[in-house]
């Protein structure tokens, strides 16, 4: 079943360390009373080592605001966890990273949707990124994670149908296909409350498309840099859950590396 397009309105990090200490403490030489002929050397030796205490892994970096968000934090909102799911690097076409997720339908029973359902879309730029600058979209997904596919592709085309959708003025498309998943109420109406226009106009982010909702899997094409070049931005993933403005949120940012394409 197709879902309706992108619509205008808001959206929107890992070493573990283990330690081990090892003193060392040392007597000295004495010379007793009696001259250098009665020499009595008395050496000791105490070692202490800290048994080893493995720690966990601290959270990956939480995705910064979207720039879209225009609403104001509430008391109630914070985030249940944030887990890097694929570290920079570039997604090949007709290698994609495959990101599972084991759901078990239906996950909810009617009037709510039996997929995890998407809820809304947000875009951000983060020209200061922790740790290279980068331009975001979010999925935000109601019930739970789907699992999803990412990769790298010549043109976008519509599910079902196979017909090309234009993403003019982009250098390279990466596809993002959820499932299982849905974009739609059990009424048929769309799911997506709010998404920004999809003539996002970053830098490395140019723009985005609805290329699906349909038997399970709901798609997007994300248009990456600007038309003239070939390059395939790295990307990063991280998941976050999350409560936002009173709703249970299931969030897959996706960040573009920006330096390809800053001038």
């Amino acid at each position: 079943m197709s879902g309706s397009s992108a619509q205008p309105g808001f959206s929107r990090r890992l070493l573990g360390v283990a330690g081990a200490a090892a003193v060392l403490l040392s007597g000295c030489v004495g010379q007793p009373p009696g001259g250098p002929t009665a020499t009595t050397t008395v050496t000791t030796t105490v070692t202490a080592t800290a048994t080893p205490t493995a720690t966990a892994p601290p959270s990956a970096p939480t995705p910064g605001p979207d720039t879209d968000q225009t609403a104001p934090p509430q008391s109630g909102d914070r985030v249940i966890s944030s887990t890097l799911r694929h570290d920079w690097g570039v997604p090949a076409t007709a290698s994609p990273w495959s990101i599972p997720h084991q759901v078990q339908p239906p996950i909810a029973q009617p009037p709510e949707p039996g997929l995890p359902y998407l809820y809304t879309i947000g875009v951000g730029a983060h020209p200061t990124g922790e740790v290279r600058p980068y331009d975001q979209i979010s999925f935000r997904f109601k019930g739970a994670f789907p699992g999803y596919d990412l990769e790298y592709v010549p043109e976008l085309t519509q599910d079902g149908s196979g017909a090309t959708i234009p993403m003019p003025g982009t250098a390279a498309v990466l596809r993002i296909r959820f499932t299982p998943a849905q974009a739609h109420t059990e009424d048929g109406a769309s799911s997506v409350v709010s998404a920004p226009d999809g003539a996002v106009g970053y830098t490395a982010i140019t723009s985005y498309a609805d290329a699906g909702d349909y038997e399970g899997y709901v798609t997007y094409g994300v248009g990456v840099g600007r038309a003239g070049s070939t390059a395939q931005s790295q990307i990063r993933v991280i998941e976050v859950e999350k409560i936002e403005q009173g709703q249970h949120l299931f969030v897959v940012a996706v960040q573009v590396d920006q330096t390809p394409w800053k001038g």
